[in-house]
């Protein structure tokens, strides 16, 4: 099987490296240019890219395109690929370039598709307060993660569990299911099934302003106003540590790293006033 991937942030790093440890490297990787990071404005690489010269016995070609334009595609095709894998590229690729593979592209999107496809899906399950999530291996067309299926794997969402280990999660899941696919699909001996497009639900790239919680809605979060308690801690689950969820505290922004529900009452564990270091919330 030679395959090209497209990734770049740490859900798609997860992904090609568990796959590398299975035996199955891709011939290439496309991923984002290094790009400056922090406070610093550090130039750093993306992580499928460290990942990929961390395994130099695996041999990966590393594409970092800032445009999929002609030269790119020129090099695409001279590559040869049966096909390509798709998971978190973060730009649209174009039908030219999707036609490139003699197979087509296998996308991966971390939802039980056609429910939550978009940018966010894992932070919307965990906003939404979901008990069960999952990953789909789909035909990958120029529309939205919408595409014919090819398989599925459900899996539970656990208690309490925040955006960085769910994403962990579905990332191994969705690395176990490609590995699992991906034979059957070159040969030919898995028929995908299409989606029922109304059943379909879209999410959306969460800004700040998302992750923004009021004195009020706080403190009666905090008092016992048992849905306030809920929606609360489910944003401080889904949008740590990006976009952030936060509060205004005498006139200075607060950070709400961590918390539970104590019966009907949320209760903080962690957080971050401005310009301090997070400490252990004290009531």
């Amino acid at each position: 099987m030679k395959y090209v991937f497209f990734g770049t942030p740490r859900f798609a790093a997860i992904i090609v490296d568990r796959l590398i440890r299975a035996g199955m490297p891709p011939a290439a990787l496309v991923c984002n240019p290094d790009r400056p990071v922090g406070r610093k404005k550090i130039v750093t690489p993306p992580p499928t890219k460290l990942v990929a010269t961390e395994n130099e016995a695996a041999a990966i070609t590393i594409l970092q395109p800032e445009k999929l334009d002609e030269a790119f595609i020129e090099t695409l095709h001279a590559l040869q690929p049966d096909f390509f894998v798709v998971a978190a590229y973060a730009k649209i690729i174009p039908r030219d370039v999707l036609d490139i593979p003699r197979l087509g592209t296998l996308g991966t999107h971390p939802s039980l598709l056609p429910k939550y496809r978009g940018a966010s899906p894992i932070q919307s399950v965990l906003l939404a307060g979901e008990k069960e999530t999952g990953t789909t291996i789909y035909a990958m067309d120029e529309k939205m993660d919408h595409g014919a299926i090819y398989t599925q794997k459900r899996m539970a969402i656990a208690d309490g569990e925040n955006y960085l280990g769910l994403e962990e999660r579905l990332a191994q899941l969705s690395a176990d299911a490609l590995a699992a696919t991906m034979p059957g699909f070159c040969a030919g001996t898995i028929q995908p099934y299409e989606q029922d497009e109304n059943e379909a639900t879209f999410t959306k790239k969460f800004t700040t302003e998302d992750g923004f919680v009021s004195e009020d809605d706080l403190r009666a979060a905090q008092s016992g106003n048992v849905s306030l308690a809920r929606a609360i801690f489910h944003k401080i689950k889904a949008l740590n540590p990006e976009p952030g969820c936060w509060t205004m505290d005498n006139g200075k922004r607060v950070k709400l790293l961590e918390a539970t529900i104590e019966g009907e009452i949320l209760k903080l564990t962690t957080i971050q006033e401005e310009g301090q270091k997070a400490r252990k919330y004290q009531a």
